[in-house]
């Protein structure tokens, strides 16, 4: 066979090579998706390194571009405008790879949140702390329930299979998830680690999606339509969390003991963590809840110190840099704007968006006032609040690939999901701004 010659353009060069054969049969060999896999990966980090510097120069997380540079790359635009390139380049026999090494860099993700979250930040402010994730939990999920009972009975959001409690237990969760980790970027890039204020809405946030997650997990488990199985789950992810948490914690505090001060973790230490968290993983999608539960729970228990800080330090990299930008892409592959395609559906679009931020940062905003928080604090706590970002997306793929809702739905909780990460940062940013030009308490924390 001859040699594929090389054109000028990528889909002539796609279309050319002896390798694009398969793509006429519904499967593909081993090396047959290892070359598109390669392909695939750096053409994702080429678009979402480009809409990564769009998005800074914009004072935007590199996780809101990553989400963006996902919807382009998906039938959204890059499908619209190409639909044969784009098929090309995410052929959908291709895409099982994808979806298999974007898990992993899930579960990595949630492993690095689960080390990020500090317990004692809630009994810093347990009051307001309380209050605050209380109402940004039960208001939004109520909405969210309310808006489901409708939804569940016109034809195109929720598939055939999910009762009106199921629809309504997830879209509850979907409206009350806050993007943890968007917040601590936010309030870690302007100087607000260790104020008041930043310990106020991290530690909201983290209570608010764990008690998110934790009805996830119930609604997961009730999906198999067997009581027996489904309480089988959830009695086995409680225990899970609670061995963890205890006996697990004791046998991990010893590899605190095996980080060297000078040379840092060892690789036989760091295979082993990351067998765990394999283990982890595979044993909470076994029991029928998630494997990013598995991840999380691990992380929460490590030690903090020297351990987590070694973890952090050579996990994040590749994981945000590499890993994460594959599943948001996997997220836009799934992401079509032409499913909304007439006016009723733009209204419910709307609709969706005016229950996300009316229950989450409107509710945070008023339950902060009643805690005794400074208007410009209790805004700046709601806009935080409001932001969804990729714990959004990570519910919403379980949700479309458990059989919960349909691509169209999917498509619109993403709109919603974009739009209220997008507003964070610069609503943040405004009431920060302003506060620290006047005699508030945001300015005297910033100037201390």
């Amino acid at each position: 066979m001859n040699s594929p010659t090389v054109p000028g353009s990528v889909r002539s060069w796609l279309s050319q090579s002896k390798y694009q054969q398969p793509l006429r049969r519904n499967s593909m060999t081993n090396f047959e998706l290892s070359f598109h896999f390669f392909f695939q990966v750096a053409f994702i980090l080429g678009v979402c390194k480009t809409v990564g510097a769009i998005a800074g120069r914009l004072g935007q997380p590199a996780v809101v571009a990553e989400m963006i540079a996902g919807v382009l790359m998906g039938p959204s635009l890059f499908g619209w405008l190409s639909p044969d390139l784009q098929e090309q380049v995410f052929p959908k026999a291709s895409l099982t790879t994808l979806y298999v090494v974007s898990q992993v860099g899930l579960v990595l993700y949630m492993f690095l949140v689960g080390l990020e979250f500090q317990g004692q930040l809630i009994k810093q402010r347990v009051r307001s702390a309380a209050s605050v994730s209380l109402a940004g939990i039960l208001v939004p999920f109520a909405l969210g329930a309310l808006l489901s009972l409708y939804l569940v009975q016109e034809t195109g959001f929720f598939t055939d299979r999910v009762t009106a409690w199921q629809a309504a237990l997830f879209a509850g969760v979907a409206m009350a998830i806050t993007a943890f980790p968007v917040l601590a970027r936010i309030i870690y890039e302007c100087g607000m680690t260790g104020t008041a204020l930043g310990t106020l809405v991290l530690a909201a946030g983290a209570a608010n999606d764990v008690a998110a997650w934790c009805v996830l997990a119930i609604l997961l488990a009730s999906i198999s339509g067997n009581p027996t199985v489904a309480l089988l789950a959830i009695g086995c992810g409680g225990l899970y969390t609670i061995l963890t948490l205890t006996v697990g914690k004791h046998f991990l505090v010893s590899l605190e003991r095996k980080v060297d001060p000078e040379r840092g973790l060892n690789s036989s230490t760091l295979t082993l963590v990351l067998m765990l968290l394999m283990i982890c993983a595979w044993g909470t999608d076994v029991i029928g809840i998630h494997a990013v539960f598995g991840g999380f729970i691990l992380g929460i228990a490590m030690p903090r110190g020297s351990l987590t800080t070694e973890l952090r330090r050579l996990l994040e990299p590749i994981t945000k840099s590499f890993l994460a930008p594959l599943f948001f892409v996997y997220s836009g592959l799934n992401t079509s704007i032409g499913l909304v395609s007439s006016w009723y559906l733009w209204g419910i679009a709307l609709l969706v968006i005016l229950c996300a931020c009316l229950g989450k940062g409107v509710a945070c905003y008023l339950a902060a006032r009643l805690h005794g928080e400074t208007r410009h604090d209790a805004m700046a706590i709601g806009a935080l609040m409001n932001a969804r970002g990729l714990m959004e997306l990570i519910i919403l793929n379980i949700g479309l690939d458990k059989g919960i809702i349909t691509p169209r739905l999917f498509t619109i909780m993403v709109v919603m999901t974009i739009l209220t990460t997008l507003l964070a940062t610069p609503l943040f940013k405004l009431v920060y701004l302003r506060t620290a030009q006047t005699t508030g308490s945001l300015a005297a924390e910033a100037a201390g």
